[in-house]
């Protein structure tokens, strides 16, 4: 194990054997194994957007086996899915690479303000299936946050109990933010530290923007002169929200952006800002499956500090 593996699985002392053997699995996988760097491939769209609007591009991306293949070859440290896309393809891949169940989930057909999921997975199905870590979202602004907060509690609770790794996305978004808020720098962080302490190894935030959304946080940052003009100054400060950085953070690939020269300043963006990698979902599918490898590989060497290796070695 490198150091720098063990060094993170240090940050980490009030967890059982099992539960850091199983965070290891996860950083020591794939092409970024070691390095304590991630980048995940995460399918969950399906659900949350449709089957159309998610696999039509590509729609090999209708198979579940598909995703697995994909992670598989492009050296991804694993694969996040809701219980079918799991179940489909568990057995076919097993030991293959690190699973990470999504325990919870919305459907895009019921457009409300104050966003919600279902609980849709359990720790009980994570165990059965042979996965490493259970995956749960919360909605910080949301007028269901407390609730969303306290089942992502019981989750965390059990799943440790369980020897696994408790994995939050943190996206805030409800009739308590603007659409500019939701990725506001101030809320982005105020995320990341909600989700860490909740109990979260790893957590999933999107990149923020240097907008600033609630008057008393931007005193503080305009009085104090927080450095939040560049992305990976914001990156940055996220990170250091996250526990000054002792607790595992990853940011979203987002919406689809075929432009890779813009996808790939974000990958720069997130090494320079001392985050730990990236979950790519629609980049990643929605693309060609050669395209798809090309562009999961480079994301991996930008995370990696090893970009000009990278384009050598291809």
């Amino acid at each position: 194990m490198t150091p720098r593996v063990k060094e993170i699985l240090s940050w980490y002392g009030a967890d059982s054997p099992g539960t850091l053997t199983n965070l290891a699995r996860l950083l020591n996988h794939g092409r970024l194994g070691g390095t304590g760097k991630l980048v995940i491939l995460p399918v969950d769209q399906g659900f949350e957007h449709g089957p159309a609007r998610s696999f039509a591009p590509n729609p090999p991306a209708y198979d579940p086996r598909y995703h697995f293949e994909l992670a598989i070859e492009a050296g991804c440290n694993a694969y996040a899915a809701p219980l079918g896309f799991i179940e489909a393809g568990a057995r076919d891949y097993a030991g293959d690479i690190p699973l990470i169940l999504k325990t919870n989930d919305a459907d895009s057909l019921l457009d409300e303000p104050d966003p919600d999921q279902a609980q849709t997975g359990s720790v009980a199905d994570a165990l059965r299936l042979g996965c490493c870590a259970v995956g749960f979202t919360i909605y910080p602004g949301s007028s269901r946050q407390y609730e969303m907060y306290e089942q992502a509690r019981a989750i965390a609770e059990e799943a440790k109990q369980a020897g696994l790794v408790m994995v939050i996305w943190s996206y805030p978004r409800g009739s308590g933010l603007s659409k500019a808020g939701e990725t506001a720098i101030d809320v982005v962080a105020y995320g990341a530290q909600i989700a860490a302490q909740l109990g979260a190894h790893i957590i999933k935030v999107k990149l923020p923007t240097g907008h600033l959304e609630k008057e008393a946080a931007r005193k503080i940052y305009e009085t104090l002169k927080i450095p939040i003009t560049t992305q990976a100054e914001r990156v940055s400060h996220v990170v250091q929200s996250a526990f000054a950085g002792r607790r595992v953070l990853i940011f979203s690939g987002g919406e689809a952006n075929f432009d890779d020269e813009a996808l790939y300043d974000e990958f720069r963006a997130i090494h320079d800002g001392g985050g730990f990698g990236s979950i790519i979902g629609r980049n990643s599918f929605q693309r060609p499956r050669d395209e798809a490898l090309k562009m999961l590989r480079d994301a991996m060497d930008i995370h990696a500090g090893q970009e000009d290796a990278g384009k050598a070695a291809r």
